[in-house]
Parts: structure tokens; C-alpha cells; sequence
């Protein structure tokens, strides 16, 4: 990996000094394009020719505007995090708000989803076609002692041929014991098309790296709610874990690739696609001290196992891998009229696996689980006037049983209203940590034999000139979960599977007002759950209002961009977090939430270059230390962070 950065930050520099020296002449607006004039000699290069495609073939452009979405886009995830509550230190986990944010698939994955939140995705992976080489530097700070960095650069050889490199590593110590964050994303692409345009090729490769100091939340809540002063320097507060740590590596090739077999594009075309997806995971707890000790404010010590009795004395080092093989061969039959008709058959095999068989006395715990899945399925693509459509249906051919069915149908009415209807329709094997764990934990090892979990879904969205709104119903059966003992202060965390139906339904409403210079943007989710037994457990409401001024200064040659963002969410048994496993559980002992949260923002924007300033959460010491991400961990105090996101078009 280290090879990896040194070469990238090599690439990066030889990179910007060449643009450096090649400065753009002229960087304006015209027709909502920008326009990039390089040479009087040369043509103009519009900024619709700096494209951005996804796995499905989904085009957008480059954007350096700055705007309300850019700024909820100014984050680690690079990603709008609405229905996330992020952990005190930038890098580690999560809280999720809003059930049914990720899609998952039928196939069994490898679990420790606490841990991949940073972890991209092979569908995450964007391909390029630009007309120039193109740049792009984000820079944010971090809590305490370290840097985020994400360097992207992608350029074509030619009409036909791109690749782009890229690295996001993050350091941050953060203000609480042993809460460093360390991670690194490599990513390279490459995108090729013949001359006759019959074979298009998309390739990737990533090596991700997740480092986390694991401190499993602080010992003595009642001293972090007292507000005493003695207890502002955050590091002086006891957490469970002092020297415990958390590791995930993954690396991925992939390769999606078509052939048209008739010489030229006509009113029916046929075509043969493959995609083939090959992938490792590596997941480390590793602690060397195992007992832990509390100190009352009385002085008493209380000394004992947060996970139970252990086969050792200390430094565990838990340890298991994953690989995995997904290849998909296809047919496509492409009428102009028609849309698209496609036939397919995929193979997925994993393996998952530990070091050695354990002989316990509740039973053998084996070393592995593997096997071979088999899929045949369709799909349906209809695009034609105001409607576009994809219908999908695949099932297990071997002695699985497993389906997917998902039917997406969109209406666009005119370029500001559009009404779309999604349903899915599920029975997913279940990820392989519910089946199988070791640990050197007695607790923590497990050898089951679950239910598939069964899952209805239907979404409908409206994007209107007037508010955007989605309305989302899930109906659950078979919901596998992870949950805690009784014990107090102990995590005896085992999986569960719940034998009763869970009905989920959310309203999420999005509205912009605007006067003149100035906006109001209004974000609010309602959610209910029906069920027998607190498993699937969400606050009930979650809003993000944000009111903002915008305005150009020094004869435009600055965007401004200030406000305000308040987030809030109600009380509710949010899941606590797990090291062991990198999962969240259920627990129905403490609430968090219901507490303000105030950003105060000032953004700008000059040429390609915006410029970021934030005080986060600088309500805190005013609205007392009840602020928390999950039981035991506490919301990040006021801090100023500040940063920027550079774009060079050569």
C-alpha cells in the first residue's frame, strides 16, 4: 500500500506541475457550460465533454459550482450523510437513522458492515471520459493531529481510451483515548471503446485499508453529562478499551465488458456482456489487554471482562478472511423501439474462513463455510418519451434458494416534475458472520444455520417544482440481527433471528425556499415501525433545516456562500456499536438524541477552487453534554474545521 501512495503523490505532483504551467485562460459560465479555452489556437472544451459514467452506464458532468448539496457533500463519505450520525472522530463508524439507505444483495457478503461505511463498492466506482486531463484536490482537517486527502486525476490518451488514479487517506487522532482513525482508498480505472464503438471495456482497481483505535465508549456517562471542567479535556474521561484496534483490508479487480456482434448500430442490435468481480476482505480485532477497570468517583476499582471470559490472558488477535468470484455472462437483444432485452447466467463462489476447527463444549465451531451459487435471470429496458423503465428478476439455479425481483419505473413530466416507482422484492442468504465467528472470546464463536431473510419493498418519489418527497413501506420477515446479554457493563453479544413480520414506512419531504439572496432548505423524515419486540429500532423524526445567503463579490470573481444548519433527531433505543464483530446491536436499556446540533458554515467559491469553513456543533457547551452517536459514545464538541476542493482542467 505504501508503494501505492508514493507512487500516486509522484504521479499527483508531475501532474499539477504540468497544469501549473499550462494555465487556463478562461474559466466562465456560457449556456450553463463552462467553457475551458486553452490556446487561442486550440478549440474550446466544454465542460459537457468531462464526463462521469457509473457501472450502469448513467452520465453526469464534471460541476464546480458551489451549492447547498455541495456543502452537505463536504464530508469524509463524499457523500450526503443525511440519516447518518457520524462517531466523535472522523473515520470511525456510524449511526444509521433512516432504515433502508443501502440496497443489499441476494448473495451471502461478508458482514462487519460497521466497518464499511468508507469502503467502496464495486457499483461506487465511476468511469471517465474527459477532453482534457483533469484534476481534482480535496482537503478537509481532521479532530486532532492528522489530514483528509482525496487526489483524483483522469485523463484520455485518446478519444477512446481513459484511466484515472486516485487516493483518499485520512489521519486523526481524535480528542478521546485511543480513538485514532487511519484509512486509505487507492482507486484505478480505466474505460475503452473501439474505433466502430462495438466493444466497450470498464475496468477497476482498489485497495482499501481501515484502521481504527477502539475504545468501546466511555466508562462513566454521569461524568461526561456533568459538565465539569475537569472533564473538558476529553482524554481524561475512562473509556473500556485502551489498547484495542480494529483492521479491514479489501482489494478488487473488475472488469465489465460488451460486444456488439452485428458490424453496425442499427434499429436491432444483439450483444454479449460479461462482468467479472473478484474480490478479498481481511478483518482483525487485535487487543492486547483484556481486563478492564473502572474507578468510581468514590476511588473504588472495579475490575472485569467487557466481553466475557476468554481462552487467553491477552493480546487477542482475532482473525478472518474472505474471497470471492463473481462472474456474469449475458445476451442482449436491443430493439429501437422495444427497449432492451437481456438474458443472463451467474456464478458466485466465496470462501470464508478462519485458521482452525474449535472443539468447544457446546460443539464444534468448523473453520469454514464456502460455496457455489448459481443465478439465471432477465432483465427489461425501456426507454422511450417521458418513460424510462428496467425490470429485473434472478433465481438461484442451484440448491439455493434465493431470488431478486426489482422494477423501477420513472415518469419525467418536463425537466422540473418527474414521479418514479421502485418495488423489490428479496430473499437474501444470509452474510456469513451470522453463520460463522471465532473468537478468542468463549462467546464470540458461533456456528449456525439461518433462515433467508425475506424482504418487500416499495418506493415512490416525487421531484417537483414545488418539494421532492419519497415515500418508502418495507415489510420484513426473517430479519437477522445481532443483540446483547443483561449483563451490566458486559457486551455478550450473539445473533438473533426474528421469527415475527416487521412493517417499516417513512415520509421524506425536501423543500428549498428562496427570497431573492437568500434560501431556506428544509429536509424532514418521519418513520414508523410495526412490531411485536424493539428489533428494528429509528427515531421517529430527523430534520436538517439549513438558511443560507448567497451573493458574488469583488465583480464576481467570488462566490459567497453562508449559513446555518441545524440537525436534530428524537429520542430512540439506538443501536450500540461492537468492536469484535465491526457490528451494531440492538440494545433497549439507554436513548440518545433530541439534542440541537448547530453548524455555522462560510463557503466560496473563486474560479474552480471552493473553499470550505465550518464551526461544527458550536452549540455544544451551550446546550449541555447530552450529545451522543450510539450508547457510551459521544457526539464531537465545537470545533472549526476548514478545507478545500481544487478541480485543474489541463
Amino acid at each position: 500500500m505504501k508503494f501505492w501512495y508514493l507512487f500516486f503523490i509522484f504521479f499527483i505532483s508531475f501532474s499539477l506541475f504540468s497544469q501549473i504551467e499550462n494555465k487556463v485562460e478562461s474559466d466562465t459560465l456560457k449556456n450553463n457550460s463552462l467553457i475551458i479555452d486553452h490556446s487561442k489556437d486550440q478549440p474550446k472544451a466544454t465542460i459537457s465533454q468531462y464526463r462521469i459514467i457509473t457501472l450502469e452506464r448513467d452520465t453526469t458532468f464534471v460541476d464546480t459550482s458551489l451549492t447547498i448539496k455541495k456543502e452537505y457533500e463536504y464530508n469524509y463519505l463524499r457523500r450526503d450523510i443525511f440519516g447518518l450520525m457520524p462517531f466523535a472522530n472522523e473515520g470511525q463508524t456510524y449511526t444509521t437513522l433512516q432504515y433502508g439507505l443501502n440496497k443489499t444483495s441476494s448473495f451471502p457478503e461478508f458482514g462487519y458492515t460497521a466497518k464499511q461505511f468508507n469502503y467502496l463498492k464495486a457499483n461506487q466506482i465511476n468511469y471517465y471520459s474527459v477532453a482534457t486531463p483533469f484534476t481534482e484536490l480535496y482537503f478537509k482537517t481532521v479532530m486532532e493531529q492528522g489530514q483528509n486527502v482525496d487526489a483524483f486525476v483522469t485523463l484520455n490518451t485518446s478519444e477512446r481510451f481513459n484511466f484515472s488514479m486516485a487516493y483518499k487517506g485520512l489521519r486523526s487522532l481524535g480528542k478521546y483515548i485511543n480513538q485514532l482513525s487511519s484509512t486509505g482508498n487507492f482507486r484505478f480505472t480505466t474505460s475503452y471503446n473501439t474505433k466502430n464503438k462495438r466493444y466497450y471495456s470498464n475496468f477497476h482497481f482498489t485497495s482499501q485499508d481501515i484502521l481504527n483505535g477502539e475504545n468501546g465508549g466511555i466508562t462513566s456517562p454521569e461524568n461526561f453529562e456533568s459538565e465539569d471542567v475537569a472533564y473538558k479535556e476529553r482524554a481524561r474521561l475512562g473509556v473500556y478499551l485502551k489498547d484495542a484496534k480494529t483492521t479491514l483490508i479489501g482489494k478488487r479487480l473488475f472488469h465489465d465488458h460488451s460486444f456488439q456482434i452485428n458490424p453496425t448500430k442499427g434499429n436491432n442490435n444483439l450483444y454479449l456482456t460479461h462482468q467479472i468481480n473478484f474480490e478479498s476482505y481481511y478483518f482483525e480485532f487485535n487487543q492486547v489487554t483484556i481486563p478492564t477497570t473502572i474507578i468510581s468517583n468514590t476511588g473504588v476499582a472495579t475490575t472485569f471482562n467487557r466481553f466475557g471470559s476468554s481462552f487467553v490472558t491477552g493480546n487477542i488477535n482475532d482473525q478472518v478472511r474472505y474471497n470471492r468470484i463473481y462472474n456474469k455472462i449475458g445476451a442482449i437483444y436491443e430493439n429501437t423501439s422495444l427497449g432492451k432485452f437481456q438474458f443472463f447466467l451467474d456464478d458466485f463462489r466465496y470462501n470464508y474462513y478462519y485458521n482452525s476447527v474449535l472443539y468447544l463444549t457446546s460443539g464444534i465451531v468448523p473453520n469454514a463455510i464456502n460455496d457455489k451459487i448459481n443465478d439465471f435471470g432477465g432483465q427489461y429496458e425501456y426507454r422511450k418519451n417521458k418513460w424510462t423503465g428496467k425490470f429485473r428478476y434472478s433465481s438461484s439455479i442451484t440448491k439455493q434458494s434465493l431470488f431478486d425481483f426489482n422494477a423501477n419505473l420513472k415518469y419525467q413530466y418536463n425537466d422540473k416534475n418527474s414521479l418514479s416507482f421502485e418495488y423489490q422484492n428479496s430473499n437474501k442468504l444470509p452474510n456469513n458472520i451470522y453463520n460463522l465467528h471465532q473468537s478468542s472470546y468463549i462467546t464470540y464463536n458461533w456456528y449456525n444455520n439461518f433462515k433467508n431473510e425475506k424482504s418487500n419493498t416499495i418506493k415512490v418519489e416525487a421531484s417537483t417544482q414545488w418539494a421532492n418527497a419519497t415515500l418508502q413501506l418495507n415489510t420484513l420477515n426473517d430479519y437477522l440481527y445481532f443483540s446483547n446479554g443483561d449483563t451490566p457493563n458486559l457486551q455478550l453479544v450473539s445473533p438473533k433471528q426474528y421469527d415475527k413480520t416487521i412493517n417499516y414506512v417513512s415520509l421524506k419531504i425536501n423543500k428549498e425556499f428562496k427570497f431573492r439572496k437568500f434560501a431556506l432548505d428544509n429536509t424532514a423524515l418521519y418513520q414508523k415501525v410495526d412490531q411485536k419486540d424493539n428489533v428494528l429500532n429509528v427515531p421517529q423524526l430527523v430534520l436538517r433545516n439549513t438558511f443560507y445567503y448567497s451573493d458574488d463579490f469583488f465583480k464576481k470573481a467570488m462566490f459567497l456562500q453562508t449559513g446555518i444548519t441545524f440537525n436534530y433527531f428524537t429520542k430512540f433505543y439506538a443501536n450500540d456499536y461492537n468492536p469484535i464483530l465491526g457490528e451494531f446491536f440492538v440494545q433497549n436499556q439507554t436513548q440518545i438524541g433530541a439534542f440541537p446540533n448547530f453548524d455555522i458554515f462560510v463557503n466560496a467559491r473563486i474560479q474552480r477552487t471552493r473553499i470550505y469553513f465550518k464551526a461544527e456543533h458550536f452549540n455544544s457547551a451551550m446546550s449541555g453534554n447530552n450529545f451522543y452517536s450510539a450508547p457510551n459514545n459521544p457526539y464531537h464538541d465545537f470545533m472549526i474545521r476548514f478545507g478545500l476542493v481544487w478541480n485543474f482542467f489541463q
